[in-house]
């Protein structure tokens, strides 16, 4: 049961604020082929920040 080329992968979301918090989530590749991008609380600087899809 290999799990090749799947159509929701797990991608990571990393803070654009410099302090390293990291959202977890999945995303549609046929959808959405390109980086995500999501405005989400950050705790650490405890506002909304810009989070986007890390490699």
């Amino acid at each position: 049961m290999a799990k090749g080329k799947d159509a929701r992968p797990i991608v990571r979301l990393v803070s654009t604020a410099g302090t390293g918090y990291t959202y977890v989530t999945r995303k549609n590749r046929r959808n959405d082929p390109e980086r995500m991008s999501l405005r989400k609380f950050d705790p650490v600087v405890r506002r909304h920040v810009e989070f986007t899809e890390a490699r």
